[in-house]
């Protein structure tokens, strides 16, 4: 038995590329659309600035290197030098050494590579645009591109609480998309979050779809054929067989030649067919179109049909 629920696909990695330092957006060979390598050029930044800090910072190493040499020459003569002294000059070339090394690293982040094969969904900038590290948080920050892998994709499938128990891993489901009516496209069920989200009662399951001739786009709505498995036997019954009161929920057998009112609880519908568990077993004989007027131990003289199996 299966369950029509709804669903999205969504990119199996996806990256917002904000930039790390300051300066001008020297080139950017992508653009929307662009399908990209691990490890292509994505940006290339200019940073006058950095690099004026970083030539200072090398040339401040070079001459504390050289009154740090100076020092422990003169150390040679006894009295002429403390080891104070050269230990506050080891010091500083220390401090500058690392100040040269933090300013090269930084200009490491001017060259900003594609991190997995995916396509440029998203491209904000342009040449010679002055970016920066974002002040806002990325929430809500603008990026300068984002990258999203599409050949393998996850299909989130919100499966009802009532159904929760029963998710395998490794199970097959079909779904379908409006773009290609009547085409049905299958994942595998990979991750189950084991948690029911209070506000609407549902557990979020993934599946993997494999998407290599990029047919399927991430945002797209499916339409999942679920596949539901009972830990409890049920029956099916006809929709008009079953009869909701104030009182409850039952159906009407015929036992004995006799109307007999059994409650039921109403599970998933299929077709012109419900779902139903209680004391009601494959074999039984229903009144097809139940009634509140008939009377419990009513005799029976004409109506009723077997009961199919789920």
């Amino acid at each position: 038995m299966t369950e029509q629920l709804p669903a999205e696909l969504v990119p199996w990695e996806v990256v917002a590329i904000y930039p790390k330092v300051r300066g001008f957006v020297a080139e950017i060979p992508v653009d929307r659309g662009s399908i990209v390598h691990r490890g292509q050029l994505l940006v290339k930044l200019s940073a006058p600035e950095l690099i004026a800090q970083t030539a200072e910072a090398e040339a401040a190493l070079r001459s504390d290197r050289s009154t740090y040499g100076r020092l422990v020459d003169a150390s040679k003569t006894k009295g002429a030098v403390s080891e104070n002294e050269i230990e506050v000059s080891r010091q500083i070339v220390a401090g500058d050494q690392e100040r040269v090394r933090s300013l090269k690293s930084l200009a490491d982040y001017l060259v900003i590579m594609a991190p997995f094969d995916g396509n440029i969904t998203e491209r904000n900038v342009h040449p010679g645009a002055l970016v920066g590290p974002p002040a806002e948080p990325l929430t809500s920050a603008v990026p300068m591109l984002r990258i999203e892998q599409i050949a393998h994709l996850r299909l989130t499938v919100p499966v009802p609480e009532a159904d929760a128990g029963a998710v395998s891993e490794g199970g097959k489901v079909t779904f379908r998309v409006r773009a290609y009516p009547g085409r049905e496209f299958s994942g595998t069920i990979s991750r189950v979050s084991h948690w029911v989200d209070p506000s609407t009662r549902t557990m979020a399951v993934e599946a993997d779809v494999y998407n290599n001739d990029h047919l399927l786009d991430p945002g797209m709505f499916a339409e999942v054929q679920w596949p539901i498995r009972r830990q409890a036997a049920s029956v099916l019954v006809p929709a008009s067989a079953v009869v909701e009161t104030p009182d409850g929920v039952f159906v009407e057998l015929v036992q004995a030649g006799r109307v007999k009112r059994v409650a039921v609880q109403r599970g998933k519908a299929a077709a012109e067919l419900v779902e139903v568990f209680g004391p009601v077993k494959p074999g039984d004989i229903v009144i097809a179109k139940g009634s509140e007027d008939l009377l419990d131990g009513a005799p029976v003289v004409k109506g009723g049909r077997s009961l199919a199996d789920r």
